[in-house]
C-alpha cells in the first residue's frame, strides 16, 4: 500500500523521507549495530596491536637496551638494575613487546576510534577525523617521548642521589618499569591538551580570550597537576614537567584561536 504525503500547515505535502535518517547524519544504527559495530572496530584494534607486538619482537634487544642502558648508566659506581624473580626479566620482555605494539598502532586505534564515533556525527563535523588521528597519536607519542628523555630521566637521578656509602640504589626491573609507564601514560595524556581544546573551540565550548583570561588560574593547575604525577617530588623536576605543559596550554589559545577567529572576543557558551 502506497503511502500518501500528509499536507503540511502551507498546503503542500510534505515528504516524510526515508525511516531513522537524518539529512546530515546519515541512516540512524540500532543498539545491535552499534555493539557489531564496536565489536568490529575493537577487533581491528587487537589485530593491531598483534603485529606492533610481532614487529616489537623483532627489535626486543634494541628495545631492552633503549629503555634501560641509559637508566644503569645513571646509576652511581656502576651499579646494575636486578631482578629476583625467576620470571620477572621475561615477563618484562613481554610487557615492553606489549608497550611498544601499543605505540606502534596507536594511529590506526585513534582511527578505529573516529570511524566508530563517526555515523553519530554530521556530514561537516567528519572532515576532522584527520586533524584527531595526527593531534591525539602525536600527541602521546611526543608525550612519551618527553617522558623517556627528560622527565624520567631525572626523576632518576634525583631518586638514585639517596645512594651513599652505607646505602645502595638497586632497583629491580619490573617496579622501576611500571614507573616508566605509569609516567609515559601520564605525559602522553597531558600532551593530550591542544587536542581537547581544538575540538571544544570546534564546538564553541572555549575561546582563545577565555583560555587567555585564565591563564594565571591555568598555571596554578599545571603546577598542581606537575606535583601529583611526579613521584620524585623535587621542585626541579616539577618545574621541568611544568614547563612543556604551560607552552601546550599557549599553543591551545593559538589553536582555540585559528579554529574561531571571530569569537576571540566572546566567552563560551554556557
Amino acid at each position: 500500500m502506497a503511502l500518501v504525503p500528509f499536507p503540511t500547515s502551507s498546503g503542500a505535502p510534505r515528504d516524510p523521507g526515508p525511516p531513522n535518517q537524518s539529512p546530515e547524519a546519515g541512516q540512524k544504527m540500532s543498539f545491535l549495530e552499534h555493539l557489531d559495530e564496536l565489536r568490529r572496530r575493537l577487533t581491528y584494534s587487537v589485530i593491531a596491536i598483534v603485529v606492533g607486538i610481532l614487529i616489537a619482537f623483532a627489535f626486543i634487544d634494541k628495545l631492552f637496551a633503549f629503555i634501560f642502558l641509559p637508566l644503569q648508566q645513571l646509576l652511581p659506581n656502576g651499579e646494575k638494575l636486578i631482578y629476583t624473580e625467576p620470571t620477572e626479566a621475561f615477563t618484562l620482555y613481554l610487557e615492553l613487546a606489549l608497550l611498544a605494539g601499543i605505540i606502534l598502532a596507536a594511529p590506526f586505534i585513534m582511527w578505529q576510534v573516529w570511524l566508530f564515533i563517526a555515523p553519530g556525527l554530521y556530514s561537516h563535523e567528519k572532515k576532522f577525523a584527520i586533524p584527531f588521528v595526527l593531534l591525539s597519536s602525536g600527541g602521546f607519542i611526543a608525550g612519551a617521548l618527553f617522558n623517556h628523555y627528560i622527565v624520567f630521566r631525572l626523576m632518576w637521578v634525583f631518586l638514585a642521589s639517596f645512594s651513599s656509602s652505607y646505602v645502595m640504589f638497586a632497583p629491580k626491573l619490573d617496579p622501576m618499569f611500571d614507573l616508566y609507564v605509569k609516567m609515559m601514560i601520564a605525559t602522553g595524556l597531558v600532551f593530550q591538551t591542544p587536542t581537547i581544546v581544538f575540538f571544544l573551540a570546534k564546538m564553541n565550548l572555549v575561546t582563545a580570550r577565555f583560555l587567555w583570561k585564565n591563564f594565571k588560574y591555568a598555571i596554578l593547575i599545571i603546577f598542581i597537576i606537575a606535583a601529583a604525577i611526579t613521584p620524585s617530588g623535587d621542585p626541579f623536576t616539577q618545574t621541568v614537567v611544568a614547563l612543556p605543559m604551560i607552552g601546550l596550554y599557549l599553543l591551545s589559545i593559538l589553536l582555540a584561536w585559528a579554529v574561531r577567529p571571530v569569537a576571540r572576543t566572546t566567552e563560551p557558551r554556557q
